[in-house]
């Protein structure tokens, strides 16, 4: 399987020019910035993917405000792409070791501000994860703390190295999870985990986290990429059409229950006509690899 490595950056507005023409980026420079969200385009034979980059100089990536409306910028984008598979990562050796806590003192001081800042901006962007229907995966390094955790609990495959570390010590800090952060990571890293991360403020690594099924897979920091790499390259020739259908319905059966499939069986079967469908069911029979466009 051959990649180019060409990449575009965007950050926050300009996320919506790499949206309409991901293609034209591809050989612009990318940009640099201390503390940003990061899109960078790449090609494959079979069709372009994303790698979204957090990056925050000098703080472990931690989450500025302006970071979390960057996030939310993103991931719309990526939504409106063709994009097949998209990879999250952080620079410096580490995944995002939480909010900017220097930001902190402008904002949580006040119920209004606060609530903005959880209901609006940082569950604006989760939320723009959380309703991205191309697979997304976690390349966690180092700190994944707070924020970081939220971030990986929206990605569909999360692999990590062996030295990561996860928590959310914010007992230290004096104030409590955000309800609906809380429900994200409670449902998908476990009740269990959850209030140890919580309660008794621990950090967990990342042997532990493979075990509770939060990872998929970890290697030796050395070898990270290779396995993220290798998982990618599994990723990119599966049928797009499928993939977005099953992020679909897994939202809505995990955020609605019965409700949830009544809704869906309506339209479940209207991709019978669809050349996807077609051309995974011929190759199959014709003993060949398909080709998904």
């Amino acid at each position: 399987m051959h990649h180019t490595h060409e990449k575009a950056t965007a950050i926050a507005a300009p996320a919506a020019q790499a949206r309409n023409h991901p293609a034209d980026c591809a050989g612009a420079v990318t940009q640099a910035v201390s503390a940003g969200v990061l899109l960078n385009w790449h090609s494959s034979a079979e069709g372009p993917w994303a790698e979204v980059l957090l990056q925050h100089e000098g703080k472990l990536n931690a989450m500025s405000v302006a970071m979390w409306q960057q996030l939310r910028a993103v991931f719309l984008s990526i939504q409106d792409s063709q994009a097949r598979c998209v990879l999250i990562k952080g620079t410096g050796g580490a995944f995002c070791a939480g909010g900017d806590i220097s930001e902190y003192q402008s904002f949580r001081f006040k119920e209004e501000s606060l609530q903005h800042f959880h209901e609006t901006l940082v569950w604006g962007g989760l939320q723009a994860m959380l309703d991205c229907d191309v697979p997304i995966i976690a390349q966690i390094e180092g700190a994944c703390m707070g924020a970081g955790v939220e971030i990986a609990c929206c990605c569909d495959i999360r692999l990590a190295s062996d030295n990561a570390l996860f928590g959310a010590p914010i007992a230290k800090l004096g104030f409590p999870m955000a309800p609906r952060e809380l429900q994200l990571v409670q449902r998908t890293a476990g009740d269990a985990l959850v209030r140890r991360m919580l309660l008794g403020a621990e950090v967990i690594g990342s042997g532990a986290m493979v075990a509770s099924g939060f990872l998929a897979e970890i290697a030796a920091q050395a070898q990270l990429e290779a396995l993220v790499m290798k998982r990618l390259e599994r990723l990119l020739p599966l049928a797009p059409q499928a993939a977005r259908m099953h992020k679909q319905a897994l939202r809505v059966l995990l955020q609605d229950g019965s409700a949830g499939l009544a809704a869906l069986l309506p339209s479940a079967y209207r991709y019978a006509e669809s050349a996807e469908h077609r051309e995974g069911i011929s190759a199959f029979l014709e003993k060949r690899k398909p080709q998904f466009k």
